[in-house]
């Protein structure tokens, strides 16, 4: 490796890892923004705000697992866990009181396991999610199949028989019929990322990632990179700098990544496209939360594929 490629090499890490540390530290300082309803209208339900604390969990759990946050990313990464859980979702008291209004209703599995898997417990919870998953109203839940797909690897996490095979739900998935890669527009892509995240258990197993599908993804993915760069669509190229970085060989793109820290504020929000929304504080976190929870996630997981690499080169003659 030359000098040259070394140095390159070196300010792409420093970038990823400026992306996340900056996209953690807003979410932490607007951290009450992942407000529950304190009396949610019928109309609206109660779990329709527990999904940004569900996804705040798998974050979280992603930056520990990988292990390249720095102490300070780490102590911040705690904090923002322990005030969802304790504070926000008031120790699991909120999803058992979730479930048992709705108990069809998968989200308080998909939000509680990430935590539960981070150490976080509420046994009734526990019980009151073993009992109503014997039900075959729940197996006979009708979503789309990358959702089915997520449904059955949430099972599994969580230690009961999916209700629907992975490989089975697979099957149905758009990216497992490998379509013509020119017809992916912004459903479609997000189904692609998601499909990934559940094979592969959110980067954990990139193994999970069959092979046939990791060649189509090798071959098409620079160029949807390419694609949502020049719409400014900053959410999804996130998520497909993820898919990237679950990659075999990942490419961490360099323009990807350039254009991707281009679009972050100076104070570590992401827009979901184009600029920056206006509004209140409250309408703005609503807005950018997820993509500036994307790119804490993209940083994580590059960093991760960067420096294992770097560990992995033969050293210079």
């Amino acid at each position: 490796m030359s000098s040259g490629t070394t140095t390159g090499t070196a300010t792409g890490i420093q970038q990823i890892h400026d992306v996340g540390a900056k996209a953690l530290g807003w979410l932490y300082e607007h951290r009450e923004g992942f407000r529950l309803e304190a009396d949610p209208s019928p109309e609206a339900g109660m779990l329709d705000r527990f999904k940004p604390l569900g996804e705040l969990a798998l974050i979280g759990k992603v930056i520990f697992r990988e292990g390249v946050a720095g102490s300070q990313q780490s102590s911040l990464a705690h904090k923002l866990l322990d005030h969802a859980w304790h504070e926000l979702l008031d120790s699991g008291a909120r999803l058992l009181e979730g479930q048992r209004r709705e108990p069809l209703s998968p989200v308080p599995l998909e939000v509680y396991v990430p935590f539960r898997e981070l150490g976080y417990r509420q046994p009734d919870l526990e019980s009151a999610i073993r009992l109503n998953h014997r039900l075959a109203s729940w197996a006979a839940l009708e979503v789309l199949p990358v959702r089915r797909l997520g449904l059955s690897a949430i099972e599994r996490r969580f230690g009961v028989e999916p209700s629907v095979p992975e490989t089975a739900a697979l099957a149905h998935t758009w990216l497992a019929r490998r379509p013509e890669p020119w017809t992916v527009e912004g459903h479609i892509g997000y189904d692609i990322t998601h499909t990934v995240f559940h094979l592969t258990d959110w980067g954990e197993k990139p193994a999970g990632l069959p092979a046939d599908i990791a060649e189509y993804l090798t071959l098409w993915l620079p160029v949807w990179l390419d694609d949502w760069l020049d719409l400014k669509r900053w959410d999804l190229l996130g998520e497909l700098l993820v898919v990237d970085a679950c990659l075999p060989e990942p490419t961490l793109d360099p323009a990807a990544w350039a254009g991707f820290a281009q679009a972050q504020q100076p104070d570590g929000a992401m827009p979901v496209v184009g600029g920056m929304p206006e509004g209140d504080e409250e309408s703005v976190f609503d807005l950018v939360y997820h993509p500036t929870l994307v790119a804490a996630f993209a940083s994580a997981l590059a960093m991760s594929r960067a420096l294992s690499d770097l560990s992995s080169s033969p050293a210079p003659a």
